[in-house]
């Protein structure tokens, strides 16, 4: 997990200007994979965030995967960043790794306080299906 946050901390950190990272992140919104209509329902939606943001997981032997979705394109590139950094890893790495190595990637300085939330409440659900699948 560390390797690939820090790849997106060397791609943000490319950018001078926080517009710029701002981009960046709406770019991989728009090249985000799009999630199935069939997923795009309650059980599946992310409570706490003002946009409205789909996180499905499925296990593969005994790792995670995340499939994700938003209506609002920065979001969709913030969802995106946390599928890419949490899959392909088992519960257990999951559940015992440090989200605080997120802080390196700087997200308060680019994003609001509200999608800040928001990308806390799509990090928690992470956690709650890792811990439900221990």
């Amino acid at each position: 997990m560390n390797e690939t946050i820090n790849k997106y901390k060397e791609d943000l950190e490319f950018f001078d200007d926080v517009m710029d990272k701002y981009e960046y992140i709406i770019d991989l919104g728009k090249k985000s994979p799009l999630l199935d209509e069939k997923d795009k329902n309650e059980t599946n939606k992310i409570k706490g965030c003002q946009s409205s943001v789909w996180f499905v997981a499925h296990k593969e032997k005994d790792k995670l995967f995340f499939d994700t979705y938003s209506d609002t394109v920065i979001v969709r590139g913030l969802a995106f960043i946390l599928a890419q950094i949490y899959s392909n890893h088992s519960p257990k790495e999951i559940q015992s790794f440090n989200r605080e190595e997120l802080k390196i990637l700087n997200l308060d300085e680019i994003i609001s306080p509200v999608r800040l939330n928001g990308f806390t409440s799509m990090l928690n659900a992470i956690y709650a299906h890792a811990k439900k699948e221990i």
